[in-house]
């Protein structure tokens, strides 16, 4: 046998690969292992000889082109393998399925909060959120104030109070896309199930005027919701005092919040790969989209972001669009973020990044592969705007970009009153005010970060769970976290700073 017949993988691994049949009693002490080439934990292996131009496939897809010939046994990563081109398929809806939904008295059920605006709340926050970020100091002085008194320890049934800051808010066009994306952020968090209350905190001259938002989006009904301006309060100090007498009436409401037992069909899940690796798309992302596939089944929603990480993947989405209309608003988005990519310089497959590579994924073609399989077997029901109210049930795509802060921004704004997060090289996201569930793709990765992983699903690589009872877990861990249980990022206290909306403006 050559020594391109049989491969070992990793020295820490402990790993040989036969690439072909191997007849028992076989000695392999003489095929010169110790001599082969160490491939990275996660890499690819040509199983057979690939010439020159030829086509690299997997999960029975095309991932790249090979620039060079390549060996049987050979390590196939970006030294000998290019992106390949792709004609886009629009067969939209032609393997749209029925989805058998439960009864509402068959459906698992959560311990939720119920808002009086209909919505369902998972966490139980108060929110300070700025129009501007003129006024995100003041936002944080005022927590901080708060929270130096006193005040919140007399209410143990209020989960915090959090800052929604960030870096925008002036000096930009009113009229284009690129604002609205701006304030359907802001405002999706301003009136998120998971504040019991908001405070929305401006500076008072900024292009983004809050009374243009209540003008666009409607002021809610109840008194959940209060706003001023650091000009109108008289500067820094009035308005922490202002907000301190607000924040004594809004955490008493808050505290009278009482969790009650609700169906899973008021779950709205923001899925989200970040760090991804060669094992997330055979691990941790299709054992999520078998959990995403019970939630469905349960009435529930499910949303895939991150449109640059489904390119040259999409016709897994739109061949089962519930219409027409949804593949074609997908494809739409597709052809949008090329002309973005084209016009700064850019091109689709300068995602993956450095970290992706390292674990493994050679293309964007192979990472949206692998991207995908979050998103499970049903129907795609809905294409959103980044940060438009999810208003469809099922599975639903929300435009954004790949990078994570930025993307989940964009789906809890829509609605997402929680978070799966799948990671391969390690991610230490959190977010407030929704609980994010961190799922490792490889047990490596998962015990040496194990402060920020809630659920290994390394064990379907090693054999020692299938795909089925790692979905049952992750779902189980969904009704738990959505029920009260912190998540690790919750323990660790992260997510006063993912607040990140997508800048598409010109800041001027």
């Amino acid at each position: 046998m050559s020594s391109q017949q049989i491969l070992k993988l990793h020295e820490s691994d402990n790993i040989t690969v036969a690439l072909r049949q191997i007849e028992s009693g076989t000695a392999l002490a003489s095929t010169g292992l110790n001599a082969l080439d160490k491939i990275p934990s996660g890499h690819k292996v040509a199983m057979e000889s690939i010439a020159a131009g030829q086509q690299i496939t997997k999960y029975g897809q095309i991932i790249g082109v090979a620039t060079q010939d390549i060996p049987a046994g050979s390590h196939v990563h970006v030294h000998n393998v290019a992106m390949a081109s792709f004609e886009r398929s629009e067969t939209f809806g032609s393997k749209a399925r029925d989805t058998h939904i439960l009864p509402v008295a068959d459906r698992a059920t959560f311990e939720g909060y119920r808002r009086t605006r209909g919505a369902v709340g998972t966490r139980n926050y108060v929110g300070i959120v700025t129009s501007v970020n003129c006024s995100a100091s003041a936002a944080k002085l005022l927590t901080k104030e708060a929270e130096r008194s006193g005040l919140l320890d007399a209410y143990p049934g209020v989960d915090g109070i959090v800052p929604i800051v960030h870096g925008a808010g002036c000096c930009i066009g009113t009229d284009d896309d690129a604002f609205r994306k701006l304030q359907r952020a802001i405002w999706g968090y301003a009136t998120h199930p998971n504040f019991a209350s908001v405070l929305m905190l401006g500076l008072g001259c900024e292009a983004n005027q809050i009374p243009l938002m209540l003008e666009a989006y409607g002021r809610p009904e109840d008194d959940s919701f209060q706003y001023y301006t650091l000009q109108s309060a008289g500067g820094t100090r009035k308005s922490i005092e202002k907000g301190l007498v607000w924040l004594e009436t809004a955490l008493q409401k808050a505290a009278l919040a009482q969790r009650e037992p609700i169906d899973a069909s008021h779950l709205s899940l923001a899925l989200q790969c970040g760090g991804s690796d060669g094992y997330s798309g055979i691990t941790a992302n299709p054992a999520l989209g078998h959990a995403v596939d019970l939630l469905v089944r349960n009435g529930g929603t499910a949303a895939l972001a991150e449109t640059p990480e489904i390119y040259g993947a999409e016709n897994l989405l739109t061949d089962r669009a519930a219409s027409p209309e949804v593949g074609r608003k997908l494809v739409d988005l597709l052809e949008w973020w090329e002309d973005y990519a084209a016009k700064h310089g850019s091109e689709m497959n300068n995602n993956p990044t450095p970290g992706n590579k390292m674990g493994g994924l050679t293309t964007i073609l192979e990472k949206s592969l692998g991207a995908v399989a979050k998103a499970g077997s049903t129907n795609l029901t809905g294409v959103y705007e980044y940060g438009e109210r999810i208003t469809a049930k099922g599975l639903v795509f929300v435009d954004s970009p790949g990078y994570d802060p930025v993307s989940l921004t964009g789906e809890v704004a829509s609605g997402c009153n929680m978070i799966c997060f799948t990671t391969g090289r390690g991610s230490c996201y959190g977010n407030k005010p929704v609980p994010s569930i961190k799922i490792a793709s490889n047990s490596t990765m998962y015990h040496h970060m194990v402060d920020d992983m809630d659920i290994n699903c390394g064990t379907i690589a090693e054999g020692s769970e299938t795909v089925a009872e790692a979905r049952d877990r992750i779902f189980r861990s969904i009704l738990e976290t959505a029920s009260g249980k912190p998540t690790k990022s919750e323990e660790l206290d992260i997510g006063d700073a993912e607040f990140a909306p997508w800048q598409t403006y010109a800041q001027m």
